[in-house]
This record gives structure tokens, sequence and C-alpha cells, in this order.
């Protein structure tokens, strides 16, 4: 026999039955043949004998060949039956192994009882196995070989596995039916092993049957908070899995999958989904329950005296000394902890879903109900959603509940908090005390931080800042409660040495809880619901962390909190709220107006709120009378209003038109003339819609503007090519939301500073962040009256027209002037008439040739003015001058005028109207 593996045999072969020898005939015949040959060739009786030696030999070799084969024959027999032995012994010893193995691995009430099973972190569920009893089951074990009577037995034996656990899955329920007393010493044999695998963390055994069975001195009996509910009797909507029990006969409930038959222990037959299966059920008796009970329940973890669920109305309220609370039910008595006393400061771990942001929900509602809000304050810093501190909202001690930050959040909390140590210590040194318990004027300030890891890992900066605090704060009346996931690696050495007072729900490291309550103790709590809400907390003076059921703090209970301080008010929030997304005008801006507030002896107007939370405020911040901003900005990024509401204030304000043509009338007579505000919108834009030429003037007067005293607001979408120059001239810059971060850099902007959310009217001013107001709503939607301006009427009564499209020109003019004679250049006109002196002659003649005619229009494009050159200089000289805005280009060559002419659009009918000795006017031709 050779092992093939190591659970199968391989079987001897039956021996073989050796054939006979075939005689040797040929060899028998040899001799005789030679003999009769001798004998025939000599005569002699000699030669016949030898002939005899044939026979003789074919005898012997029969004789011989049975004497092998019969000692053969006894060998094979002999190792047959060693070969036998051995498998024999093999499968016994294979069989016992796996009989042990099974019994470990599933064992009953009698293997639990003679060697108690090792309790994993993992509890019942479902797919757990639970053991009925003792049968034949199958073996993992193999015979191969022998096709024989002896072999097929052998094999039939080597797989059936005796006295094997007959086990089933718990979660399909079991059923015992047979007489009363049989099916309760089942039963009470199936709860009892159960029990002893299984701690009272993770299994819970209820219903209405347990004392009837005797199992009521069981501790996971009536527990209600455990990882699996097992019902007895019948099952309820928490249950995962019932034990019942029937006559015989009747029907098991809907859901159950599994039923014993027993009409003694010792014949029970189980059926399942699988099939039916003889069993030798296990048993105990009523007595035998109560004493396996008494022994569990002499070693039954530190968590049975520790209650399964508890509310915060159950405890009593914490003495109103230090900062003392009461956070739930110990294994004696309520657990109080005193930031004052056991702190400063407490650090608070445990994985998601756990109970921490109910544990420190509880705290906040324990400090609360016991000192007036003008004695305690809260900041509550939620980094995992924003969600968990919203039941604490309403509490007159909360002022303020700061979620997720984003990087100018983080930029706010940091100088919030140095600003608040600062203030603390300037108030101790006025009051020339050492701590705050001496100085009546200072409250107490508790920080409470959930998921502190993540603080830091998006924001390291505040890591510095909570570790002064950290330091400073027993002092100064600042404590922190920080929450985290995990604590070793993410806190400091330098902020955990402040932080005496540890709390630790379920963790999934033991180096965490090693590190923060010092033993191994919080990450060996079971999983799933029966360790949610369950902590160990360890105060400086704790020689080991105390387990403690944490209170469930409801929305009842926080609303008896908030009654009981009604009428109290709410201190001042160290962390300034962020600047809204809108701001109005104030009242003060709004009713009295920008000449009514005097700031250095002028006029002053309101931009908008600033932030500085390094110092604790957010003042109003305003532009003085002689002032000068550049407003920047993308589109959409408030700069329009901006303009709006300081036009509002100031209602003798020159707001720069975004027409063309009247912005640049305004701004040219802004230019010379004595001033006052003046406001642009959309310089750049502005600045875009002239041709080159008109460019140039159009800035060069823009800096006499900002360069003259008095204020000046511009507003532009980027600072690029010519116009940085006027916007360099003033002295006051404001970076609206721009879209990408070159423009952003290039308008003069701290990188870091650049964000693309940027709400609308929020602006980088001065090195502060400023919301800007919006204006009135009449003052938004009222634009500025645009600037007027008339149809051209000819001064002279000899008027030329240079247009590109003469005949168009000329039909226009005629029906808009009746009183004037229109001739067209095209038409012949004879130019003597109308030189020299002869001119008042040929007037005349053709005035009384026209009757009502006033005066004449000629009207031709380019080329025929210069063709009519003598006409021209006459019009020049005399007369008046008008050329379309389409025909710039001979301003200098027709009208020799040098200057830059006012901006005129064209295909609007525009035109410039040159007389003799004066500058070119823009009109409207017709």
């Amino acid at each position: 026999m050779v092992g093939m593996e190591a659970t199968t045999i391989v079987l001897p072969s039956a021996p073989d039955d050796r054939k006979r020898t075939p005689l040797p005939l040929m060899a028998a015949v040899v001799p005789v043949a030679a003999g009769i040959v001798l004998w025939l060739v000599t005569g002699s009786l000699l030669a016949l004998a030898f002939a005899a030696l044939g026979p003789l030999m074919l005898v012997a070799s029969f004789l011989d060949g049975m004497r092998t084969r019969r000692r053969d024959r006894r060998r094979a027999r002999q190792e047959t039956d060693a070969a036998w032995q051995r498998a024999e012994a093999e499968l016994s010893r294979l069989h016992a192994e796996e009989h042990a193995t099974a019994w470990r691995r599933e064992p009953g009430v009698a293997e639990c009882l003679r060697e108690p099973p090792l309790r994993g972190l993992d509890g019942p569920d479902g797919s757990t196995s639970v053991v009925l009893g003792r049968g034949t089951g199958v073996s993992r074990v193999q015979a191969r070989g022998g096709e024989d009577e002896r072999s097929r037995g052998f094999r039939a034996r080597a797989q059936e596995l005796q006295d094997a656990p007959v086990t089933v899955p718990l979660g399909g329920g079991i059923c015992i039916r047979a007489a009363e007393p049989v099916a309760r010493a089942v039963a009470r044999a199936i709860v009892a092993q159960l029990c002893l695998r299984f701690s009272t963390a993770q299994l819970a055994v209820g219903g209405p049957e347990s004392e009837a069975w005797s199992l009521d001195a069981f501790p996971h009996v009536g527990r209600r908070r455990a990882g699996f509910l097992l019902a007895l009797g019948e099952g309820g909507p928490r249950a995962g899995a019932i034990i019942c029990i029937r006559p015989p006969g009747e029907e098991p409930p809907d859901g159950v999958t599994t039923v014993l038959d027993c009409a003694s222990p010792a014949r029970a037959r189980v059926r399942t989904p699988a099939g039916e299966r003889e069993v030798a059920a296990e048993a105990l008796s009523a007595q035998q329950a109560r004493i396996i009970a008494q022994a569990l329940s002499s070693r039954a973890d530190a968590e049975v005296a520790i209650p399964d669920r508890i509310g915060y109305a159950e405890l009593a309220p914490a003495a109103p000394t230090g900062l003392a609370a009461v956070l739930g039910r110990g294994e004696r008595a309520d657990a109080v902890v005193d930031l004052v006393e056991d702190g400063p400061h407490a650090i608070v771990t445990g994985m998601t879903g756990t109970g921490k942001s109910e544990l420190l929900t509880t705290w906040v509602a324990g400090l609360a109900a016991v000192h007036p809000p003008e004695e305690l304050a809260f900041v509550l810093v939620d980094f995992k959603g924003g969600t968990a501190f919203d039941p604490l909202r309403g509490l007159p001690h909360v002022v303020a509940v700061i979620t997720d930050l984003d990087a100018e959040g983080a930029r706010r909390g940091v100088g919030s908090l140095s600003a608040e140590l600062r203030r603390r210590e300037k108030v101790l040194a006025e009051a020339e005390v050492r701590d705050v318990a001496d100085c009546p004027a200072l409250s107490r300030l508790v920080i409470v931080v959930d998921e502190f890891a993540a603080l830091l890992q998006e924001h390291p900066d505040l890591g510095a800042v909570f570790t002064d605090v950290a330091a400073r704060g027993r002092a100064l009346g600042m404590h922190l409660v920080l929450g985290t996931q995990r604590a070793s690696g993410v806190i400091r050495d330098a902020l955990a040495a402040n932080c005496p007072l540890r709390i630790s729900l379920r963790v999934a490291e033991a180096g965490d809880s090693r590190f923060v309550i010092g033993s191994d103790a919080a990450a060996e709590l079971a999983g799933g619901m029966e360790s949610r809400g369950l902590a160990y907390v360890r105060r400086p003076r704790d020689g080991e962390a105390a387990a403690v059921r944490i209170a469930l703090t409801a929305e009842s209970d926080l609303a008896d909190v908030r009654r009981r301080w009604t009428g109290r008010e709410a201190q001042r929030s160290p962390w300034l709220p962020p600047l809204p997304g809108r701001l109005a005008l104030p009242d003060f801006a709004r009713s009295g107006g920008g000449r009514d507030r005097i700031s250095d002896g002028g006029r002053t107007v309101v931009l908008g709120r600033a932030d500085e939370p390094d110092r604790q405020r957010q003042p109003w911040i305003s532009l003085a009378e002689t002032d000068g901003l550049a407003v920047i900005g993308g589109p959409g990024s408030g700069k329009t209003t901006t303009v709006h509401a300081i036009a509002s204030q100031l209602p003798d304000a020159v707001v720069i038109p975004a027409d063309p043509e009247h912005a640049w009338d305004a701004v040219a007579a802004l230019s010379s003339a004595v001033r006052g505000p003046v406001l642009c919108d959309d310089l750049d834009v502005l600045l875009g819609r002239f041709p080159l030429e008109h460019q140039q003037l159009f800035l060069s007067r823009w800096e006499d503007i900002v360069r003259a005293p008095g204020l000046t607001v511009v507003t532009l979408s980027r600072v690029a090519g010519p116009v940085g120059r006027v916007i360099d001239a003033l002295p006051r810059r404001a970076l609206l939301r721009l879209t990408s971060k070159v423009e952003h850099i290039a308008a003069g902007g701290d990188p870091s500073a650049f964000d693309r959310r940027r709400p609308s009217g929020r602006a980088r001013l001065d090195g502060l962040e400023v919301q800007l107001c919006l204006p009135d709503d009449t003052a938004a939607s009222a634009p500025p009256e645009p600037m007027t301006e008339g149809i051209w009427k000819p001064s002279r009564s000899c008027a030329g027209v240079v247009t590109l499209s003469s005949e168009a020109t000329g039909a226009a003019l005629a029906a808009s002037h009746p009183d004037m004679r229109v001739v067209s250049l095209g038409d012949g006109l004879d130019p003597g008439p109308l030189t020299g002196s002869t001119r008042a002659e040929a007037q005349g003649r053709d005035a009384s040739a026209q009757g009502a005619d006033t005066g004449t229009i000629l009207v031709g494009d380019p080329e025929q003015w210069r063709a009519r050159w003598a006409i021209l200089q006459s019009v020049r000289t005399t007369g008046e001058l008008v050329i379309a805005a389409e025909c710039a280009g001979e301003l200098r060559q027709l009208a020799a005028v040098r200057e830059t002419p006012p901006y005129a659009r064209l295909h609007a009918d525009r035109a410039w109207s040159v007389l003799a000795g004066h500058p070119p006017q823009r009109v409207i031709l017709v």
C-alpha cells in the first residue's frame, strides 16, 4: 500500500492464481528418440534404458511445478494480509483524526464543557453551524484500488464517519417535535451550546420561553444590544433565528427549514431541504443547564454589567463645578469627566459607525445643562459632512458651528483662534491674574472638533494653532475636545501630551488603542451594533481604562436644555461667521448718502465689509473723496453692481456711459474741467470699441482724469496693454473673481488667493477679504441718463457733404432740408459761379430762381470732391464741410484737419462738421 494523498488509501490487489507450468514434452521426446536410435544401431538393451529417461524427466518437471505454485500462493496471501492490516490501521487513524477535528471545529455541549471554545471577533450569523447531536457523517477519506468484495466493503466504510457531529445552519431556524420534556431538554442543549461558543456581546437570547425552558440564568438571555438575536418560541422582527417546540406531527412555523423529530434523544431524525438523517440528539436537564449558566455568569465579559442602552434623561446631572459632564454609565456608576480637573483637553477616537458623534453631542449637552451661556461657550467644528452638530445649533452656548473648510475658511480659522488667544491674554493681563478661574470677565471656551485627522490633512497650518491652544489653553480657559478615527500617527506628541483625558470607542488597530488608552481593549471590542456607543474612558488618575456605555441624547433632551436658559444671550463668537454672499448697503449709507459722511474733511463712500479674523472684527470699508479705485473682475463677478452701489451714494457723480460716442464726449469734458466723482464700468471693453487713433487720445485723457484730485472708480475685466497705465495711477485696487489664475496674477493678485468659485462681489482689497455692497433696486435698475445730440443743420448758406453714398445721402438731405437746394457734384455743376467775386451774384440768381431756397448743399464722394478742388476750397473757406464717418481718412486730406476728431460710429449716419477755424464736431447727418 502506498499513500497518494493525505486522506487517500490505496487498497491491495487480490493475489494472482498462478497457472500450471506446461510440461516439457519436446525435452521428454528427445531422449526417447535417441535411445531407440541407439538400440537400432547397437542392438544393446542398455540403449532402451536411456530412452526411459524422457518420461522420468516429464514426471519430475510436473512435480516441481506443483511445489513452486504452492509456495508462491502462500507468500502472496501473506503480503495481501499485511497490506490489508496496514489499510485498516490507516483508516482507523484517519477517521480518528477527522473525528477529533470535526468535533473541535463544530463542538457540541459536551465538547464545549470539556474544552472551552475560543471566541473570535466574528459573532454568529445565519450560516453558523449548530450541532444537534451525533450520527454518521461523510468522511473525506478515500480508498482506491481493488475490485473484489472486500475492497468494495472497505471503500464503503471509508466514506462514512461514525459518531460525527450532525449540524444544521442556525439561520434556517430549528423546530423540535417531541414530547414536551424531551423537546425542552434538546432545546436547552442547543441554546447552551451557542452560549458557550459566543459572548454576550455577540449573541442575545430572547423570547417568552426562556424561563419555561430553564434558560433564564444564562447571561445572554434578555440582552437588548447584541450582534445576533436568537428567539425562543416565536420570532420577532429583529430575530436572526428561532428555536421552537411543536408536538409530534404538527407542522413547523413558516420559515423554519430544520425539523428535529425525537422519539427519544438517542433516536431522532433531522429533516432539512437537503434530506433526512438519523441522529442521537444532545440533551440537557434543567439542573445541568443551571450549572452551565452559573459557570458562564462567573466568567462573563466586563460589559455584562454595562447597560446595552441608556438615555441622557436617565443620567443624574453633574455638579456645576469645573467643567464636569456625565457621559454615560459604567459597570458600577455613571461616568463623569471634568475638562478642568481631568483635562484641560481630551482626545476621542473611534471608527466610523461606533458612536463618536453621539458621544460628542452628549458631552456638549451635559456641559450646557449645568453651565449658563455667559460662563461657557462652544465652537463646534464638523469636518465629516456638516450634519453631526446640527441638533446642537439651537443651544445658546453654541456661538459657532463650522463645517468643512475651504482654503479661505482655514485661513480664517487660524486667524480667529490666534486672535482669541491674544484677546484672553490681554484680558488676564489687565485683570492682573494668571488663570481664568480668577477672572470673572472671561468665560470658558470649549472647541469640539469631529474628524480632527481630516482637518489636519486638508489644512496642516491649523495643526500648529491647535498645538498652541493646547499648550496655553488651561490658564486661558480654552479647552479642546478632538475627535478622530485614529490618533496614532495623526496627533503629534506635543499636542497629545496636553490631552490627558482619553476616550476610545472601537478602533481597527491595536496601536491606536494603546496610543489613546494604554491597552488593546478598544481594538478588541466586537464589531456590529453591540459595540456602538461602548467606549473606554481613561482619566489621568485612572490606572486603566474603564468601559462605559455612552448615553444617547434625544431632541427632547436638547429642548429641555434650551428651555432652561431661555432669555440668556449667547456670547460673542471668537470664530466670526464668513462674510455673506450678498451684502446690502447699510442704512447709514442709504439714508444720508455720501455727502453727509465726513472723513478727514471729505465725503466717504461705503464699499463693503472686510473680514479681519485675526482682529475678530468685520468693519465697513469706505472710499474717501480723494481716493481712486480700480475694480478688476471677470464676467458676473460684480463689477457693474459695484459701480451702481457707489453711484447710489453719490448723486453728483459722473457715470461714464457705455455708448462709445457719449463716453468720448464725457471723458473729453472731464479732462479739461473741474470735476466731481467719476465712475466708469468696463474701461477695457469701452477702450476696445475705439479705433487705434482714438484709443491713444482716450487713454491720455483718462490719465489726466485719474491724476487729478477727486474720487475715481474704474472697473475692467483684465489688466493688459496700455490700460495698465491708467490702473497703475489709481492708489487702490480690488480684485474680484477672474476667469483664470494667469489673469489673477497679471492683475497683481496673490497666486494662493485665486479661487474661481468666489461669490459675486467678493474682492481682495488692501490685503483683506471684502464683500462689496449691492445697490438699491432703484439704483441698480436706473442707468445714467445718456447724453443727447441733434440732427445736423447747416450753419452756412453753402455746405459740402463728403460721403461714399452720394445719391442716397443727397436724397435723404433733400427730404430733411426742403428749404435748401441739394446738388450732386456728379451732375456736372459749373464751379465758376461759386468761386471768387461772383459767388454772391450766383447765389442771388439761384435764390430768385428757386424761390424759397436759402442755401445750397453740395453732395459728392471723395473722388468727386478731389475733381472739384476749387469748389472744395470755397466750401472750406466760407462754408461748412461735412465728412461722413466712413470717410475718416478724408478728414485730413480734404478738410486739412490734423487733430483727432470726436469718435463717431460707422454706418450710423454719423459725420464730422468742419468750419474754418474750428475743431471738427460730430453730428448726425440725417
